[in-house]
C-alpha cells in the first residue's frame, strides 16, 4: 500500500526547486544579456523569452505521454530527469559565456529543450508516490520548495550577479544538479504496468476523448486552468506597466508589490494544500476564484491615490500600500486555485495516464501563458493605453473560469480501499 511520506515529498521538492532556480535566473538576466551584450530591439527580446512556453507547449505533453509508456528498471519517470538535468545544467553555465548570438541562442535552445524534456516527468511523480487523499498537500509542498528556489535564485543571484554576471547562471547549473542527484538518489518510483488488454497511453486519443467523453469534468477543469492562468498571466505580465504608466510608481515598486503577492503564495501553498484537503479541491478553488476576482476588481475601481497610500512597512516586504494589501490577499487566492488544481487533473485519471495528463494540465496552462500578454496587451493598446483595464479584463476571464468549475463532477481526493 502507497504511503505519504513528508521526507520524500520534500525530497520530490527539490527537482521543482532546482526548475524554478533555473527559470527565475533565466528571467531576470537573459533580457538583459539580449540588450546589453548583443543590443536586440525590445520587440526582439520578447519574441526570445516567450521561446520558453512555446517549446513547452510542445514538448512537455508528448512527453508527459511518453512517459507513461516508458518501462525502464528505475522507473519510468525517472530517466528524463537524468538526462534531461545535466543537458539543462551545462547549457545553462553556457549561455553567459556566450560569445555571439547565435551561440547564444544555440545553449538557450539546449536549455528549452532541456528543461521541457523533464520537467512534466518530475511534477508527474507527485501523483505517483503520493496517495490521492494527500496530493493537495503535497502539491503544496512541491509550490513551497518552487518559491524557496525562486527567492534563493532572485536574492542570492543578485548578489552574485554585482560580483559576476555568470555567477548566478553557475548557481542554477550546481543547484539543478544537486537537486535532481538528491531526487534521482532518494526516490523510488512504483511499477505500473498496464494489464494485457488495456491500450496504452497515447497523448493525442486522450486530447481527442476530452471533447468525445459523455462526462465532461475533464474538459472542463483544463478549460478553468487556460481561463485562471490567461487572468492571471495577463495581468503579471502588464502590472509593472500598470504601476509606472497609471500609479506613477516606479518599475521596482511594481516588482516589489509583485514580490509581496509571490511571497503570500509562498508561504499559503501548503496551507492551501491543507485546506483542499479538508473541505475539498473544487471548494477551495472556487473560493480562490471568489477571492481573486474581488481583489482585482477592487483595484480597478479604487483611485490611485487611495492604492498607494502606504499602510505599513515590514520586513523583507518593504512598503506595503493599499494595492500591496490587496496584492497579498490575491497571493493567497491564487494558491487555493493552483494548489488544488493539479490533483483534481490527475485524480481524473488513473496511474497508467498519470504522465499524460499531467501534461494536459501544461498544455492547458501554457496556451495561457502563450494567449494571456497578447490579449491584455491588445485590449490596452486599443483602449489608448489605458494600462488600468488589465484588471477589468481579468475577471471577465475569471468568471469563464467559474462557470467551468460549477460543471466539474470529478477530481476530489480517492478513498483508499482498505489492504491494498
Amino acid at each position: 500500500m502507497m504511503k505519504f511520506s513528508y521526507p520524500k515529498t520534500f525530497l520530490l521538492g527539490l527537482g521543482f526547486f532546482g526548475v524554478s532556480v533555473i527559470w527565475s535566473v533565466y528571467n531576470a538576466y537573459v533580457p538583459i544579456f539580449l540588450q546589453d551584450r548583443f543590443l536586440l530591439a525590445t520587440g526582439f527580446i520578447g519574441i526570445f523569452m516567450t521561446l520558453d512556453n512555446i517549446a513547452a507547449l510542445f514538448i512537455q505533453p508528448a512527453v508527459g505521454a511518453w512517459s507513461d509508456n516508458v518501462r525502464t528498471r528505475i522507473g519510468r519517470r525517472l530517466p528524463f530527469i537524468l538526462v534531461g538535468a545535466p543537458i539543462g545544467a551545462l547549457a545553462f553555465i553556457f549561455l553567459p559565456l556566450a560569445s555571439s548570438l547565435f551561440l547564444f541562442f544555440l545553449a538557450a535552445l539546449f536549455l528549452l529543450l532541456a528543461m521541457a524534456v523533464w520537467r512534466t516527468p518530475v511534477v508527474a511523480l507527485m501523483p505517483d508516490i503520493t496517495p490521492s487523499e494527500h496530493r493537495s498537500v503535497a502539491n503544496g509542498i512541491i509550490n513551497l520548495m518552487g518559491g524557496l528556489g525562486a527567492i534563493i535564485a532572485f536574492l542570492g543571484g543578485a548578489a552574485l550577479y554585482d560580483l559576476n554576471p555568470e555567477y548566478p547562471f553557475l548557481l542554477g547549473a550546481v543547484l539543478v544538479v544537486l537537486s535532481a542527484l538528491l531526487v534521482l538518489l532518494f526516490i523510488r518510483e512504483p511499477k505500473v504496468y498496464p494489464a494485457a488488454n488495456e491500450e496504452r497511453p497515447n497523448l493525442l486519443k486522450s486530447v481527442a476523448g476530452l471533447f468525445t467523453a459523455e462526462e465532461k469534468s475533464p474538459l472542463l477543469i483544463l478549460l478553468a486552468i487556460l481561463f485562471w492562468f490567461v487572468s492571471y498571466n495577463g495581468l503579471e505580465a502588464f502590472f509593472t506597466l500598470y504601476t509606472t504608466n497609471y500609479l506613477s510608481l516606479t518599475a521596482s515598486d511594481g516588482a516589489r508589490l509583485l514580490g509581496q503577492l509571490s511571497l503570500l503564495f509562498v508561504i499559503f501553498a501548503l496551507p492551501a494544500g491543507y485546506i483542499g484537503k479538508a473541505i475539498g479541491r473544487r471548494v477551495s478553488i472556487m473560493i480562490g476564484i471568489v477571492l481573486f476576482a474581488i481583489g482585482v476588481g477592487s483595484i480597478f475601481i479604487i483611485p490611485p491615490a487611495t492604492l498607494t497610500h502606504v499602510l505599513t512597512k515590514l520586513p523583507v516586504l518593504g512598503q506595503v500600500p493599499v494595492i500591496g494589501l490587496i496584492l497579498m490577499g490575491i497571493g493567497i487566492a491564487w494558491a487555493l486555485i493552483n494548489i488544488n488544481s493539479l490533483p483534481m487533473v490527475v485524480d481524473m485519471t488513473d496511474d497508467l495516464h498519470l504522465g499524460t495528463f499531467t501534461g494536459l494540465y501544461y498544455l492547458f496552462s501554457t496556451i495561457a501563458a502563450i494567449a494571456g500578454p497578447i490579449i491584455y496587451g491588445w485590449v490596452v493598446e486599443l483602449a489608448g493605453n489605458r494600462f488600468n483595464l488589465v484588471f477589468l479584463v481579468s475577471p471577465i476571464f475569471l468568471v469563464f473560469a467559474m462557470l467551468c468549475m460549477v460543471f466539474v463532477k470529478r477530481g476530489e481526493a480517492k478513498k483508499a480501499l482498505p489492504n491494498s
